[in-house]
């Protein structure tokens, strides 16, 4: 069953912790056997009681000393692996769930846009969260309580054998009924929580789809259909809940019947075998003692494997999540680049996205270190894209892209990417300081270097107006901000990153007129020297470009200088008399 693999892959997670894992069960282990032993030395105690009208006072005090000294030993052992168990398993339980909080979080952050696409960023915050979560109650469960009742249940309740096998069986009887039960209703409910799982999870995406468009939610009166659509999900939560929990109360009330049931036969059989000769009243009280103590841990394991079957999917969500793979894999001997020259090369590139259709066809295209190189067309042409696989956030499937001569694919992701410099449509930047926003382009920065990149991106003097300067938060994906001031951020990240290969996105498309002619004069200081590609829809930002790239349904259909495209009278002119007039033939 998941169920089982489930519980033995977060157990199996404590490996680098085995050693202290293997002291909470050896400490667990003493623990299930100082508990079997309290029911022996009460039975004992009571067996003395029985025949000390036959004895000496002297002996049966000297008895009763021996007795309960080896009672008291028992218990303050038992109270020491407790104090031992509680603050080994909390430690360790507390280190590994934020270990394991930290290994989801970067191998999240470094599966590529393939996977982000598809999963929506509620969802892996709601999984990451709850799996964590789940992971830490289990493990302190299992070391707490689940382990010593595994014990007693396969190794100390066959001893009970010894003692009186008849009032042994009944005990094993009691296990094997509760099994058989536990396993019919995980079996019946197992699938029905997964399904359950799933709408908790649209809830969260739902949610955060809704807060992270608030804007729209509002300005087009959303509010109660978006309140509706919400309520919609809760309520089939409820309608696949509700079965689970029936089978779960049935499960509860039938597991203490069974143990109602075994104490009272307990009794009763006891009674004919002392009538017998077969059991004394001391061996019936240890017995009573092992039910009582057998049912309370029962009890206790079927309210953890209802607990466990509840949590089982969101743990079955965090594995897949950590066992999903790069689409863009980092070899084992992948080149660590240095700083690169900037020669890129294209080399019959094409790209498919997963399930659509062709994105690139039969790309060709090589830059010189310090050459300016504009990537014009219409929207939906491959321009983008094309500049993704430079960064290879995506692999072509057809043909290869060199830095430097190297296929990118043998090159560390690390290395590549900090060779590449980006300046983005969306300027994307973090609910942090302005200061650390900048700090993004390189973590080492001086003070200095960091107001000169923004004096040179027209970005200072705003920072300066600023309620706390370089240290004012900008909200949420810096709401609190303009588009142009955003985009001047980003420009002055770029610049502090100082790469040998510079992509603009649209770089100035967020300024007006004015701040645009004043940025334009800082990308000249900062394209000089660099191999830069430029993505432009606004056809006069590209008047100086060495070569310009017409991209057309995924190809490049004419390339050269502006003036030469002008004079072809081609598709780049046609591209242009658009801009100009607002309108097309």
């Amino acid at each position: 069953m998941d169920f089982v693999r489930i519980y033995i892959r977060v157990l199996a997670l404590l490996k680098p912790d085995r050693q202290i894992a293997f002291g909470l069960t050896a400490a667990a282990i003493a623990l299930a056997g100082l508990q079997f032993l309290e029911p022996v030395l009460f039975g004992r105690v009571i067996d003395l009681l029985a025949r000390s009208d036959r004895m000496e006072e002297s002996n049966v005090w000297a008895e009763a000393f021996v007795l309960l000294g080896i009672w008291a030993a028992v218990g303050l052992s038992a109270i020491g692996c407790n104090v031992a168990v509680s603050l080994l398993a909390d430690r360790m339980a507390h280190r590994n769930r934020l270990t394991m909080m930290s290994k989801y979080f970067q191998h999240v952050l470094a599966l590529p846009l393939e996977f982000h696409g598809d999963v929506q960023s509620g969802r892996l915050m709601k999984v990451m969260l709850m799996g964590c979560d789940n992971l830490f109650g289990l493990w302190l469960a299992f070391f707490r309580e689940h382990l010593i009742t595994f014990i007693g249940a396969l190794v100390l309740l066959p001893l009970t054998m010894f003692l009186n096998w008849r009032l042994g069986l009944l005990l094993i009887g009691l296990v094997v009924i509760f099994t058989i039960l536990t396993t019919l209703v995980i079996r019946k409910t197992q699938t029905a929580q997964m399904r359950v799982e799933q709408f908790h999870t649209e809830l969260a995406g739902s949610a955060q789809d809704a807060l992270s468009n608030v804007v729209v939610v509002q300005s087009f009166t959303r509010l109660n259909s978006e309140a509706k659509m919400f309520g919609d999900i809760m309520r089939q939560v409820l309608d696949h809940q509700f079965p689970v929990l029936n089978w779960w109360a049935l499960v509860n009330v039938l597991s203490r019947a069974a143990s109602t049931i075994t104490v009272i036969l307990i009794f009763m059989l006891g009674t004919l075998l002392h009538l017998r000769g077969q059991a004394s009243v001391g061996d019936i009280v240890s017995f009573m003692g092992f039910a009582t103590l057998l049912v309370a841990r029962l009890e206790g394991a079927v309210g953890f494997v209802s607990h466990m079957l509840f949590q089982a999917p969101a743990l079955k969500q965090f594995f897949e999540v950590l066992d999903a793979v790069s689409t863009v894999p980092e070899r084992p001997n992948a080149t660590e680049m240095g700083r690169a020259a900037g020669h890129v090369r294209f080399e019959g590139v094409g790209f498919s996205y997963p399930n659509s259709g062709r994105i690139l066809n039969g790309i060709d295209l090589a830059s010189q270190p310090g050459q300016t190189i504009a990537l014009v067309g219409t929207t939906g042409a491959g321009k983008t894209t094309s500049m993704q696989l430079l960064q290879r956030l995506w692999d072509p499937t057809d043909g290869r892209i060199t830095l430097d001569g190297v296929d990118l694919r043998d090159i560390s992701l690390e290395s590549l990417r900090r060779n590449i410099g980006v300046v983005f449509q969306e300027s994307m930047l973090f609910n942090r300081s302005i200061r650390d926003n900048l700090l993004v382009g390189r973590a080492d920065a001086t003070q200095e270097e960091i107001e000169r990149a923004c004096r040179m991106a027209e970005a200072h003097d705003f920072i300066m107006r600023q309620p706390h300067g370089y240290d004012t938060m900008v909200g949420e994906r810096g709401a609190s901000l303009s588009g142009g001031q955003r985009q001047r951020l980003a420009i002055a990240r770029a610049l502090l990153k100082d790469p040998p290969v510079l992509i603009l996105d649209e770089a100035t498309s967020a300024l007006d007129a004015a701040t645009e002619a004043k940025v334009a004069k800082a990308l000249r200081a900062l394209m000089a020297g660099r191999t830069t590609f430029i993505i432009a829809h606004r056809l006069s930002t590209v008047r100086d470009a060495d070569e310009i790239l017409v991209f057309d349904q995924g190809r490049i259909v004419e390339r050269g200088s502006f003036q030469a495209l002008l004079a072809e009278g081609g598709r780049f002119a046609e591209l242009v008399k658009t801009q100009l007039t607002g309108s097309s033939e």
